[in-house]
Formats: C-alpha cells, sequence, structure tokens
C-alpha cells in the first residue's frame, strides 16, 4: 500500500508516488533512418531519486551506467518536477527574491480547480552535462505521466535531438519508463527504456 510521504506539499500530491530512490535496468535500442542494419541495443542500470526540496517542486537526479564489463557512465540528468500553474507573489524568485503572502493552493479543493480529463498538467525542466536543457509538459493521472519535450536550450557544442517524449508509470510497485527521441531530419523513434524498483 502507497503512504504519502510525510511534509510533502500539499500541491505535490498528484507525484507523490514517485518519491523516494528507485533502481533498475533498462535497454538502450535506436535505429536511424539511414542504417539498414538491426538497432543496436545495450543494456544499463540505472538509479532514479525524487525528492521533495520544501519548495513547489521534486527534485530529480538520474545516474545511468553500462551494464557491461566497461561499467562505463553514460550521461546523467538533474531537474525539477510540479504541477503546472500560474506564478504567484508566495512563489520565491526570480534568483534568490523571497516570495510573498499566502500560498493559493492550501486545501485539496484548491488543488481539485486544477485537475483537467487528462489530470493534472505538469512541468519538467531538465539539464544533461553535454550542455543540454529541457523542459517538457504533459500530465499526471493516477499513477501515469505522459510528457513532450515542448522547448530546449544548448550550447553549440552539444548533441542535440529535435523532439522528445517519455511515459512513466506504476506498475506493480515498479516504476517503468519509455523514452523516445527524434533526431535532426528524423521522426520519433523509441530510445530507451527500464524498470526500477523502489529502493528508498
Amino acid at each position: 500500500m502507497f503512504v504519502l510521504p510525510e511534509g510533502l506539499p500539499l500541491e505535490l500530491t498528484p507525484l507523490a508516488f514517485l518519491v523516494g530512490k528507485w533502481q533498475g535496468s533498462g535497454v538502450i535500442s535506436y535505429k536511424s533512418d539511414s542504417d539498414d542494419s538491426p538497432a543496436e541495443e545495450h543494456e544499463f542500470f540505472q538509479t532514479i531519486e525524487f525528492a521533495d526540496n520544501g519548495l513547489n517542486a521534486l527534485s530529480y537526479s538520474s545516474v545511468v551506467r553500462l551494464a557491461d564489463s566497461s561499467d562505463a557512465a553514460l550521461p546523467s540528468e538533474l531537474g525539477f518536477w510540479k504541477v503546472s500553474r500560474p506564478h504567484e507573489p508566495a512563489d520565491h524568485g526570480p534568483g534568490l527574491l523571497l516570495g510573498a503572502g499566502e500560498p493559493s493552493i492550501r486545501t485539496h479543493e484548491d488543488l481539485d480547480k486544477l485537475r483537467t480529463e487528462q489530470g493534472f498538467a505538469i512541468e519538467v525542466s531538465t539539464l544533461h552535462p553535454g550542455g543540454v536543457a529541457e523542459l517538457y509538459r504533459g500530465f499526471v493521472k493516477n499513477a501515469r505521466i505522459d510528457l513532450a519535450s515542448a522547448s530546449g536550450a544548448a550550447f553549440e557544442t552539444a548533441k542535440t535531438y529535435r523532439h522528445s517524449t517519455r511515459i512513466y508509470g506504476l506498475v506493480e510497485g515498479a516504476l517503468l519508463w519509455a523514452w523516445d527521441i527524434a533526431l535532426p531530419g528524423s521522426e520519433l523513434k523509441p530510445h530507451a527504456s527500464a524498470r526500477l524498483e523502489r529502493i528508498g
């Protein structure tokens, strides 16, 4: 049975099932348009952590290593996940400026006003070590999350892709995810997926 994390801000309860540390394995499998050979596959190990940072977002980190004799590190990710709503005076920022006043979401009824037929709209910001920052928009409904890249920024030295979608879901206590990407000049294609178990 799922227990709501203690002290989690009310507006983050739609994302509560993510909170904790997850570990497991997955497969990278991508085939480019110009390649007639079968998709090359690589197994990996992954650790993901979602944590309450005391604000209105969950902090997110992902560490991935190849599951072979090389044990090579693959690009990590850092980011923030939040329920989408207009900013308000009580929010901190920009920068380190302090917010003022009471937050608008103080009761479950307040939070429920943000619910739509698709679920709660969410926003995800993700930073990659190769010099890419991504913004995703999507929805969380029950224990399923659908995300699509909304915009991004990259240094001119970075490797980039044109578009990306991600799906996350809680299935029999495990966190499953799948990630599709579209390289420049290509359509959206499967890229990687994994199954993770909660370890903390």
